[in-house]
């Protein structure tokens, strides 16, 4: 029998995942498995890996997001903390869920090393807890501009506690829309 290398744990919202790495150390320094197909099949349930993103943030406090893509080219993320810190928030957008627009948050760092799995019908953002956070971002829908979309990270519906005083955020992250009373989800 071969030892897993990625440890899968639920959270609160279904469908929302926190992978655990488990590190090799010697007097060389670390390694780890920070990805594999098999490993990941239950949760990939055939779907592939399209695109691999990075994101660098200067500043701390800066948020990012919230973001996702209308269907059908939503898209399932796999984002991982290289460096530094942040405040990692997904928002269940799923027409009928018993969760729908409860948040999540978690903090992933380059200590933790945490992987958090993001599922289709999640708008995903984050605030950074420390500058020059490095962010990897492995995505199962190819971006298309034409299907994104946004929410305000100030939205009053949501009430996301962010931690530290938002210092930065984009001129198309601040103009994003709050969630109209009328908002009824998405149909994936």
């Amino acid at each position: 029998m071969t030892r897993r290398k990625l440890e899968i744990h639920t959270t609160p919202i279904s469908g929302v995942l926190l992978v655990e790495t488990h590190l090799y150390q010697d007097e060389r320094g670390i390694f780890y498995r920070g990805f594999c197909d098999r490993e990941l099949d239950d949760i990939l349930s055939g779907k592939k890996i399209r695109q691999v993103n990075l994101s660098i943030t200067h500043r701390a406090g800066a948020i990012r997001g919230l973001h996702f893509q209308y269907p059908p080219h939503a898209e399932m993320k796999m984002i991982r903390c290289l460096q530094g810190r942040v405040w990692d928030v997904v928002v269940d957008l799923r027409k009928g869920s018993p969760t729908f627009l409860r948040w999540y948050g978690v903090e992933l760092s380059a200590e933790n090393k945490l992987m958090i799995v993001v599922p289709e019908g999640f708008a995903h953002g984050f605030q950074v807890l420390e500058a020059g956070s490095e962010l990897l971002y492995l995505t199962t829908a190819h971006y298309e501009p034409k299907s994104e979309g946004g929410i305000r990270y100030s939205d009053p519906k949501l009430n996301i506690p962010w931690l530290l005083k938002v210092t930065d955020v984009s001129d198309r992250d601040s103009s994003h829309p709050f969630l109209s009373k009328d908002f009824r989800g998405f149909v994936l």
